[in-house]
This record gives C-alpha cells, structure tokens and sequence, in this order.
C-alpha cells in the first residue's frame, strides 16, 4: 500500500510539467497578420501559437480593439500583443521579442490626388488619419505642423478619405488591400504614396507588469528559432500568399 502511495505521489508531481501552460494574446483585426476567422486567424497568430508550441506553450487568442489589447498587456492582465511596432513611449512598459517581419508603412489617399511624400515637411496642413494606439514612430507621432485624428480602424478612416474629411491616412500596404477586401471597399478608389513613411519590424511583446513577461519573451525567441529551422515559419507564410 505503501508503494502504491508513492508512486501515485510521483505521478500527480510529474503531471505538470507535462501541462502545456496557456498563455492569453489579444489584438485587433489586422488581415493579413490578425484576422477573425478561426481556420485563417492570421500570420501572427500561427506564427506565435507555433513557436510557443515548440517551448511546451498553448497560446488562447482573442480579437479585440487596439488600445484596449495594449492597456491589457500593459497592466499585465494578458499576456501577448502578437504583432507590435516599436515606439520608445513602448519600451518603459513593454518587453520585445526579436523581430519575425516586417511592414512598410505608406501614405493612402484618393486616387485623384497627386500628393507624394518625400519626408514630414511634405504633411504641413494636412489631415492625416491614424488609428488609435498605433505605433507610427516618434518623429510622426511628435510632429505638431498636421493633424492627426485618431479613429478605431482602418475602415473608419479610408471612410472618412472618400467623404474628403481626412487628406490622407496611412497603413501597410498589404493590411490596408486585406481590410479592404473584407470590408468591401472598392481599392480602386484610393491610391498609396511611392514613398513609405517607415520600414516597422513586427515583434512579440509582453507586459513589465507581468512577472513571467521576461519568459515569454525568451520562450518565443528560442520557439521563433525552431520553426525557422523545421520550415513552419515558411509555410505559414505562403500559406498566407507571402514571400
């Protein structure tokens, strides 16, 4: 009897280090890096839930606004923005992975206007619609000779570009042609500058606020590594129709 004690003792200790933890991820639709669609949710969310796999990880994914997915890393109560750009403001509260890819950030504007950008002298008396929370890099963001109306989405603001109350807003070009897909905008109606404001590597963050985020960091950059090697990385990448 004694035995058997022990050796169900051994086994109830073993159990949780075989147990997958769970970890919690939020983020706004971003097609085609987050979407709402559980058979496609995204490359960022395949590629996290991937490589925290390999690190014995479950990663729980829900949508939700921006800046609310922000606050909630922030303060620690979810564990991961799965695609984050860098800011300075960020790094007081925000730990980075390495980065996994990459976006270019180009002016929209109707496909009538002529307007190209060359730097942030050319945006002096504009209007430029941004989305709330988003991370555009310092010199945009502290830059005072443009307005820069922040509103939920990207939907909202190419809306507000075609009834003329926004000059101008700005996205990756392959989220902004996937978001209006979905949407049913007609991309016809709208143009992009030659010219990208920025190159913005994508990273995994994590909240300071939370204890384990330095783990989480560690795990996803060992796991990111995996991948890579064994071709998953790849593959969710054509997946998705990206080289």
């Amino acid at each position: 009897m004694q035995k058997l004690v022990i050796v169900s003792l051994a086994i109830l200790l073993l159990v949780p280090s075989t147990m997958a933890r769970t970890l919690t991820a939020a983020q706004d639709p971003w097609p085609p890096f987050v979407t709402t669609d559980p058979d496609r949710p995204g490359i960022s969310i395949e590629l996290v839930k991937a490589a925290m796999a390999t690190q014995g990880y479950e990663v729980d994914f829900k949508n939700m606004p921006w800046a609310r997915a922000l606050d909630a890393v922030r303060n620690g109560s979810i564990d991961l923005l799965p695609a984050t750009w860098h800011t300075d403001a960020r790094t007081q509260y925000l730990r980075y992975s390495n980065p996994y890819m990459s976006n270019q950030l180009a002016f929209i504007k109707r496909v009538d206007d002529n307007f190209q950008f060359s730097d942030l002298n050319d945006l002096e008396g504009k209007v430029v619609g941004v989305v709330r929370g988003y991370g555009y890099g310092d010199a945009f963001l502290n830059a005072t000779h443009f307005d820069k109306p922040a509103a939920n989405n990207l939907t909202t603001n190419l809306k507000k570009l075609l009834a003329s109350r926004i000059d101008l807003t700005l996205e990756d070009k392959i989220v902004a042609q996937s978001v209006m897909q979905e949407e049913g905008i007609d991309s016809h109606q709208f143009a992009f500058t030659d010219q990208a404001l920025s190159t913005n590597p994508l990273y995994v963050t994590s909240g300071k606020a939370n204890p384990d985020s330095q783990m989480f960091i560690n795990a996803y950059n060992k796991g990111l590594e995996t991948i890579k090697a064994n071709g998953t990385f790849e593959k969710i990448l054509k997946k998705y129709g990206v080289d």
